[in-house]
Formats: C-alpha cells, sequence, structure tokens
C-alpha cells in the first residue's frame, strides 16, 4: 500500500509540474499560430525524444531531460542547442516583425501568470494552510550553545525586530525573523524583543552551519525556533503512550502543569525527572483529557550521533508534530501574487548585494522543485499547499523567463527591440553564436544548480523507537 500511495504521488507530482510547463509554452505556440509563424515542434523537456508524433506539420514530443520545454521556431532567434539542428529549408521562410517576435516571446511568461492567478483563485476559496510560524514571533526554542542563547535570547521572548526591519512572522520568506537573520551582513545584528513587558535591544552573532566543500553552504542562523503548538504526530507500538491512549493529533495543553512553548520542551521537563510519572493534559477533538504515562527506556533507538546520551533515557514514544497548529488563510489573488513578487526582489536583492551570505547555489533547480510538490502531495492537506505552491511556482516562471537573457524570452524581446531600433535584422550569425553561448550557460548553471538539489535528497537517517511488549502481550 505504501509503494502505490508513492507511486501515485509520484504521478500527481508529474503531471502538476508538467502542467506548469505546458501552459507556458501553449502560450508560445497559441501566439506563433495567431501571428502566422512557421512551428517545428512543441517539445515538452528538453534532449532526445522520447515520445514524439507529427500532426499538421508540427512534431509534438516529449524530451529526456525533465528541465522545461520549448516550441521550435525557426523564424525567432535560432536556438540549435535545445532544438536540434536547424532544416536547410528555414532559410527561405519569409522573415518575421520584430513585433510579433514581442507578441510571441511575452506570450508564454502571460499565460504563466494566469495560470498563477488561476491558481490564486481557487487558492483564495479554498484557503492556504498557515502554520504559527506564520503568525507568530514569539521564541520557543533556543537552542543550547546557540548564538541567541549567548546573547541571552530566552523562550517566551516576542521578536519586534532583527537587524532594524519589523518583522511580522517567524519563518518563510518577506519580512519574518528568519530571513532577515539571513539577509543581514554585519558580525553583530541587533534583535529587538519584548520580554515581561519591557523592550530589550540584544546583539547577536549570526554563524552559518558548517559544510562539505561540495555541499551548498550554510546560512546564517541564531538558532532559533518559532513557539509551536504540541501535537502528537507519532505514536510508537507499545510504547508507553499507546498503552496509555494517546492517539496522533492529540494536543498537549500541559505536561507536569506547564505549558510547553514547543515540543522540545516535553523532553526538558522529562529529564529534570526521569523515569518519573508523567501527567499531561490533552485536547482531543475539543475535549480536554488526562492521561498518566510511565515513560520506559526503548528496546531500539533510531540512530542519533549527536545526542548519544540520549538512548538510556525514558521515554513516551512520542514523535511531535513539526509546525504546530495550522490554520487556514484566505489571501486574495493580488495579495498572494504581490507577495510573491516582494520575496523575490528581495531574494534578488541578496544575491546581487555583494556583502550578503545568499550566493546562487543557494537556489533551487527542477529537481528542488519537483522534491517540493513531492513533499507537500503527502500531507493531510497537501492539496491546499500545492494550490499555493503553484501560485509561486507559475510567478516565479513568468517573472525569471522575462529576464533580458538570450534563450529566454526576456532575452527574445530585448532582440527583437534592438533589431526595431536598427530597423534590420540582427545577423543570423551573430544570433547563432549568443543564443547557443547563451544555451550552454544555461544548461550549464542548471547542472550545477541540480548537483546541490540531488543531495538534498537523501533527507534524515535513524528510524523509530521501539519498545518491548507488555508482559500481557509477551510470548
Amino acid at each position: 500500500m505504501h509503494v502505490l500511495k508513492m507511486v501515485f504521488v509520484m504521478l500527481e507530482v508529474v503531471v502538476l509540474f508538467n502542467l506548469l510547463i505546458f501552459v507556458h509554452e501553449l502560450g508560445h505556440f497559441l501566439a506563433a499560430r495567431w501571428r502566422g509563424l512557421k512551428i517545428d515542434r512543441f517539445a515538452i523537456w528538453f534532449g532526445k525524444p522520447i515520445w514524439k508524433t507529427k500532426i499538421n506539420g508540427v512534431e509534438y514530443a516529449l524530451g529526456s531531460i525533465p528541465a522545461g520545454g520549448y516550441v521550435s521556431l525557426p523564424q525567432m532567434a535560432p536556438m540549435e542547442m535545445i532544438e536540434g539542428k536547424a532544416d536547410p529549408d528555414h532559410a527561405a521562410l519569409p522573415p518575421i516583425s520584430a513585433l510579433d517576435k514581442i507578441i510571441v516571446a511575452f506570450a508564454g511568461p502571460l499565460f504563466s501568470f494566469g495560470l498563477a492567478l488561476a491558481f490564486a483563485l481557487v487558492v483564495a476559496s479554498v484557503g492556504r494552510p498557515v502554520t504559527e510560524s506564520e503568525t507568530s514571533t514569539v521564541i520557543g526554542l533556543v537552542h543550547k550553545d546557540s548564538p541567541a542563547e549567548k546573547a541571552g535570547l530566552k523562550r517566551g521572548d516576542k521578536v519586534l525586530s532583527v537587524d532594524g526591519h519589523k518583522v511580522t512572522k517567524f519563518g518563510g520568506m518577506g519580512d519574518s525573523v528568519s530571513w532577515y537573520v539571513v539577509r543581514s551582513v554585519t558580525p553583530s545584528i541587533p534583535v529587538e524583543v519584548e520580554r515581561d513587558g519591557k523592550v530589550l535591544t540584544i546583539p547577536v552573532e549570526p554563524k552559518a552551519e558548517e559544510t562539505k566543500p561540495w555541499q551548498r553552504k550554510g546560512l546564517r542562523q541564531i538558532q532559533i525556533e518559532p513557539a509551536q503548538t504540541a501535537i502528537v504526530g507519532l505514536v510508537a507500538s507499545n510504547s508507553p503512550a499507546a498503552l496509555a491512549g494517546i492517539k496522533p493529533k492529540d494536543e498537549l495543553v500541559t505536561v507536569n502543569g506547564v505549558t510547553p512553548l514547543h515540543y522540545s520542551q516535553v523532553a526538558e521537563i522529562l529529564d529534570e525527572a526521569p523515569g518519573k510519572l508523567v501527567h499531561l493534559k490533552i485536547l482531543r477533538e475539543g475535549q480536554n483529557l488526562s492521561f498518566d504515562v510511565q515513560p520506559v527506556v526503548p528496546i531500539k533507538f533510531p540512530e542519533d550521533k549527536k545526542h548519544p546520551e540520549q538512548k538510556k533515557q525514558p521515554r513516551m514514544g512520542i514523535t511531535w508534530a513539526d509546525g504546530g497548529r495550522t490554520t487556514l488563510a484566505y489571501p486574495g489573488p493580488f495579495e498572494q501574487v504581490g507577495s510573491i513578487f516582494n520575496s523575490m526582489f528581495s531574494t534578488f536583492g541578496a544575491l546581487f548585494d555583494r556583502h550578503s551570505h545568499v550566493k546562487v547555489q543557494q537556489l533551487g533547480g527542477a529537481i528542488k522543485i519537483l522534491s517540493i510538490y513531492y513533499l507537500l502531495f503527502q500531507h493531510e492537506d497537501g492539496w491546499r499547499m500545492v494550490l499555493w505552491f503553484s501560485v509561486l511556482m507559475n510567478v516565479n516562471l513568468a517573472f525569471l523567463n522575462m529576464l533580458p537573457f538570450p534563450v529566454l524570452d526576456g532575452g527574445h524581446i530585448t532582440l527583437a527591440v534592438v533589431e526595431a531600433i536598427r530597423r534590420r535584422p540582427i545577423s543570423a550569425r551573430f544570433l547563432e553564436y549568443v543564443q547557443t553561448g547563451c544555451a550552454v550557460a544555461l544548461i550549464s548553471f542548471m547542472l550545477y544548480i541540480a548537483f546541490y538539489d540531488v543531495q538534498d535528497l537523501g533527507g534524515q537517517k535513524g528510524g523509530e523507537v521501539e519498545f518491548a511488549p507488555p508482559p500481557a502481550a509477551a510470548k
């Protein structure tokens, strides 16, 4: 059953990812038909075709390299690096106007933006899942020996600003705590917090996680996490929690009379009195329940080289859901698109700031996008998350394709504008050199990003804890 689900999710990812590409290329195709251009091929993905058919003089193909697509238009700038060798008969085709080239090139991003708005309308209707990190700036966890702990930040502090920027949320792009830490460039950054009714400004020295030479460089962080409701994700079989009646989706209200600001606080409370009876108050489907749980030492632990000492500690057998409570937000279509544009401009600003620690290698390519879609589809509310992510992806596809780089749509438009200003076509030989060089650069960049994306696919190693069966069930 698990394998079938995995296959089904992968099919969903492939279909949706190709929908984004198809709609973009459909814009070029329909515009070319409208303007009377010669169309050789409509291809999804690059490389040697693994499937193709010809209808009314147009070849429809599925390439072997899953990254983008194209419509082969011989009257536009040559793209032999991607489309293959040109037909000699194409030299006899009549030239087209600069306006036709601009219309055909612009149609792709326009269709992508239109699809983004279509997805955004659906999101505005059905809602977008929002975690507590997007609705609060309260600190729920300060990692031990972290820059934040050394500076004096504490659990329960409400962050007001980071590096002089007001914050409205803890995670994500835009005006968030994590982004302004990543975006900072000075050795020490001021973090303004509210604590016990007082406003304090605490200087913190961010640090980046050390990585190996072939891995993406770590981004700046101060190692704090947002306050979030402790919600049960999984309950191990034969565990004290399972025997007591704890179930997935139970919401922890208090543990030994303490209301935790983060699920990690539960472990801290258990460590203070290892093996002692734990009293939990749980909220389940609107009902308040109480449970007494006796932690025991599991017979098998997941691999944890960073914290080997925890293997000897008694446990309840609960794996907490990361992210806490999720609510639904209903942002309007233009509000969604506007926030995405703000995030994109902020990212580009960081990339082009020579003092910034954000580098091109931190960007994600096709492999990263597919992996995110895969993870989202597995979530209980994944279809809503996928809709929102599709808005993001289509806006990015439309914007990035408008950059004035040959091979991209913006490059075609730029060349057409130059042609209109000169009032004569640009040399075919010059275009061939430019397009080929830029195609090589683009493919090299995609492979460069893919090199890092592949390394992120491994995920976390380890496993679940295992508990001995209770005496009555032992054989």
